[in-house]
């Protein structure tokens, strides 16, 4: 009898700790389900409407006020629309110059104040500061150090007797790219520095004590060592790097609107004039419009990305 009784509050214990353990499982699960809630509410309200309400006004002249169906003539806008073509390789332009200079330069910033020595973490600093700055902003300022008369930039190059008259740097179809291309290198420069200086601190210190031992100098640890084994997170980098310099217009819209003649015009700076309007446009808002043109630019981004992450793979395979 004994037996049979602790036998039964055995079995009785088991049952009674699965559903224990059953009740803690779903009261988890009910509490994982409100936690995450909110944030897929607001992936919802934020970025899912807005773009299933891009699908729904392709087929309209929208204005913001009245929507007049039209069919597919947006979509036989886009093939004849010569300036928005001209900004698809003004993006491609602005994000090459972009990423030639300012991964190079991140690297070996983030190379050099990976050594520790006095005041490196001050230059950290410095040098990530202005990606906590918002990019209206110091493309503002940037505005008035490029400006043609009373313009810092021009009045230092004057001083020191460089130029002897005012360069329109902005306004010029020959200067422009480029001055825009220096204030997202200023702009984003930081951000990456600390994403190589991640990278940089997880290869081992005993690698590089190795190299030096058997002889190897600073260049030679730098493309032999370093390079390789900073590898995966440079091709997370790059890609990041990549999709962002396609969706940059924030700088564009503040320091050239486009202008001159359209030379700075991208991609989405062009949609937000069609979008929103800006001072200089005669033509009424065509968000109906914008919203083709939206869906063909990320396309494209996607198409790029995903040719990016195909190549990676290869070369992955390759070595």
């Amino acid at each position: 009898m004994k037996k049979t009784k602790g036998k039964g509050l055995a079995v009785q214990n088991k049952k009674n700790f699965r559903e224990r353990v059953r009740d803690a499982k779903s009261k988890g699960s009910f509490s994982v389900f409100f936690m995450m809630l909110p944030s897929v509410f607001l992936l919802c309200v934020v970025s899912v409407y807005p773009f299933l309400w891009l699908f729904k006004y392709v087929f309209y002249d929208y204005n913001g006020f009245k929507a007049y169906f039209t069919g597919l003539d947006n979509f036989k806008r886009v093939l004849n629309d010569s300036i928005y073509w001209d900004s698809v390789l003004h993006t491609f332009e602005y994000s090459i110059l972009k990423l030639i200079i300012i991964l190079p330069l991140s690297l070996i910033v983030a190379v050099l104040l990976s050594n520790k020595f006095k005041g490196s973490n001050f230059y950290r600093g410095v040098y990530f500061l202005p990606t906590v700055i918002s990019a209206a902003v110091y493309s503002l300022i940037f505005y008035f150090i490029f400006a043609s008369y009373n313009g810092v930039l021009n009045g230092i190059l004057s001083t020191i007797g460089v130029i002897h008259r005012p360069i329109d740097w902005l306004g010029s179809s020959k200067t422009a790219m480029n001055s825009i291309v220096v204030v997202a290198v200023w702009g984003g420069f930081g951000n990456y520095m600390i994403l190589f200086m991640s990278g940089l601190s997880s290869i081992s210190e005993d690698v590089y004590e190795s190299a030096r031992i058997d002889g190897a100098n600073r260049l030679a640890i730098f493309f032999r060592i370093t390079l390789p084994l900073l590898g995966p997170m440079l091709k997370v980098i790059l890609m990041l790097a990549i999709t962002t310099a396609l969706k940059d217009y924030e700088s564009i819209l503040v320091l050239t609107g486009g202008g001159p003649n359209n030379r700075t015009q991208v991609m989405f700076s062009y949609i937000y004039t069609l979008c929103f309007g800006n001072d200089s446009m005669s033509t009424s808002i065509q968000i109906g419009y914008g919203a083709v043109l939206s869906i063909i630019s990320a396309l494209i981004i996607g198409i790029i990305t995903v040719a990016y992450l195909r190549l990676s793979k290869k070369l992955d395979d390759m070595f």
